[in-house]
């Protein structure tokens, strides 16, 4: 197939990876960049973004060991399981040389019992109020040493999560001088060359003194960001485009789509796009006022979304015919729907818009 013939696909700019990338280096000074690809790199394509950030990341960050093992095989980085590994994958991890993260000292002890030739390198994360995963901030220190003194565990890095840097200004601040004093202490007590890893997005752009010796650039890279006053500095990464499959003339008091919860309030040029909620575009967009791009011009969505196509009014695009390419998020001449416009008006997150991008929508890197 080629791009004239896809039903909806996303094109995947490589050049603007690499820019968001060079804004990220530019914040982080001489830390190392784990670039995070986890979710088939937020949505954008695991392999093809890992290969255009083969030059720019060091490290890169996955969320289990099923990504990890589609990762590998094409990028030579040290790739970091960010996820807790459940116990059938251990072994795996260990003979693979991923590098998992563990939060306490009985999966420690696991990776520990089943190195064969050389140590394991861990992850040791701790927790600061994320709640999900690491050891607690009280008990870190000790379980640290436990961790430290097996004889096949080497400690890679430590690291914390941040959950409000993009809310919460005061409390991140905090948590990033708590996990400072931790730092301080494990280093006191148990010397080594392991590396400290905090930031994210939103800490890279607004909390980056210090970087620490690590960064996770997660949505940045794709061009997102989680402050929107920081978007100028990002190009966004994701291009997501349908096609027309059919235009009607539809008379004024015909309902469209599911519950008929949109009734034609007079003659209307009414067009069926070849995406749905089963391509990921959110169903929660239905009757909110969404739009999408069709020869530079927005075009209201009509009715509820359902599961393989959407209808839209093209009543004031005269151009407009079968087979036409419109965008659903990004920019088309002048015009621009934006991940975070997709996101407010669906009541979520930009994460959850790009991630949800389907299987059956086809990855095109330009």
């Amino acid at each position: 197939m080629t791009p004239e013939t896809y039903r909806c696909w996303a094109e995947v700019d490589g050049s603007a990876l690499r820019h968001n990338a060079k804004v990220v280096r530019g914040r982080i000074g001489v830390a190392e960049m784990l670039a995070v690809v986890k979710a088939n790199a937020y949505g954008h394509g695991l392999i093809g973004v890992a290969e255009a950030l083969t030059d720019d990341a060091q490290l890169f960050g996955v969320a289990n060991l099923e990504e990890a093992i589609a990762l590998r095989g094409s990028r030579p980085q040290p790739i970091i399981i960010l996820g807790p590994a459940i116990a059938s994958e251990r072994s795996t991890i260990v003979e693979r040389g991923f590098i998992p993260t563990v939060s306490d000292f009985e999966e420690a002890s696991e990776f520990n019992g089943l190195a064969r030739d050389g140590a394991v390198l861990v992850n040791f994360k701790i927790e600061t109020g994320m709640g999900r995963m690491g050891a607690i901030e009280a008990e870190a220190l000790e379980i640290f040493k436990r961790i430290a003194a097996l004889p096949k565990i080497d400690i890679h890095s430590v690291s914390t999560h941040m959950p409000v840097s993009n809310e919460d200004a005061e409390y991140t601040r905090d948590q990033l001088v708590r996990f400072r004093k931790i730092m301080k202490r494990l280093r006191q007590e148990v010397p080594g060359q392991y590396k400290a890893h905090v930031l994210q997005s939103a800490g890279t752009l607004a909390f980056n003194d210090p970087a620490f010796e690590i960064v996770r650039a997660g949505i940045i890279l794709y061009g997102i960001s989680p402050l929107p006053e920081f978007q100028r500095l990002l190009r966004p990464v994701m291009t997501w485009k349908a096609r027309i499959g059919l235009i009607r003339e539809m008379p004024k008091g015909s309902s469209i789509s599911y519950g008929r919860t949109f009734v034609t309030p007079r003659s209307m040029r009414v067009a069926t796009l070849t995406v749905g909620y089963a391509d990921g575009y959110p169903r929660h967009l239905s009757n909110r006022d969404a739009a999408v791009l069709v020869h530079d011009r927005r075009c209201p969505l009509l009715g509820r979304v359902t599961m393989d196509l959407i209808m839209i009014d093209v009543s004031e695009v005269d151009k407009a015919q079968v087979g036409d390419e419109v965008v659903l998020m990004g920019r088309q001449g002048d015009q621009e729907i934006s991940c975070a416009e997709l996101a407010e008006k669906a009541e979520t997150i930009t994460w959850e818009i790009t991630t949800r991008v389907g299987s059956r929508v086809r990855r095109v890197f330009v």
